[in-house]
């Protein structure tokens, strides 16, 4: 392992994760949510792509096998090891409005940094420090939450779905600005603004085999590895 850190819940962060490195997330808490952002560091205007990673895998919720593809068709990031089994790429990011209505008013000038933070703006935070802003948001992958659909289509989000301990392992394919927030999800219903923190280990990443279970999930991944792979050739 070369490093780790915590994000405490309802703290956000950011970083560089470089071709070849894999981050573990770990959920210090039950039901924990991490928002997460991924851009191409030599240039953030090729940036995560919801939409093409789903319709490319024919899914629509993530695990392992599943890579997260750039908007260039490209591969940011390769899942590795998933002990939730499903996490949310739908559902977005909590704003101010919201934090404030189900948890309370809370203030910078007031509480600090104790304050209620949202999802957008902890997002804008850390873009911010990378000369990227508002435009630059996209729509981003909830890890350790999972959806419920009923019959109408309504969304819920599942209880007891992720415990303490759970992780996610991501290995990066190329060199990745990653954003991180520990926030509450989008459909959550508690009334106590306590979210989970998750903890960070990165460590180098095995080489990516022939077989590899990403590359080979769908004809689809083999080609964006290929793309990537001569990209970053």
């Amino acid at each position: 392992m070369r490093w780790e850190e915590e994000i405490l819940g309802g703290s956000h962060w950011s970083g560089v994760l470089r071709r070849g490195s894999q981050l573990r997330l770990i959920a210090r808490g039950a039901d924990a949510n991490l928002a997460a952002l991924f851009y191409n560091r030599e240039q953030p205007l090729e940036r995560y792509n919801m939409a093409d990673t789903l319709k490319a895998q024919h899914t629509a919720h993530l695990t392992t096998g599943c890579v997260c593809y750039s908007d260039m068709g490209r591969i940011l990031c390769s899942i590795t090891a998933d002990t939730c089994g499903w996490h949310d790429p739908l559902c977005g990011l909590t704003d101010d409005e919201t934090i404030a209505a189900q948890y309370g008013a809370t203030s910078f000038q007031v509480q600090r940094n104790a304050r209620f933070v949202s999802g957008r703006q902890a997002m804008l935070v850390e873009l911010g420090k990378y000369g990227l802003g508002e435009r630059d948001l996209v729509a981003n992958i909830n890890f350790f939450s999972k959806l419920l659909v009923d019959e109408n289509g309504a969304m819920s989000l599942a209880t007891g779905h992720s415990r303490a301990g759970d992780y996610v392992d991501l290995r990066f394919e190329m060199d990745t600005l990653v954003l991180l927030h520990a926030g509450p999800h989008p459909l959550g219903t508690g009334s106590t603004y306590a979210p989970p923190g998750i903890g960070l280990q990165m460590s180098p990443a095995p080489a990516v085999a022939a077989d590899d279970a990403c590359r080979i999930r769908c004809p689809e991944n083999t080609r964006g590895f290929i793309n990537t792979e001569r990209y970053c050739a």
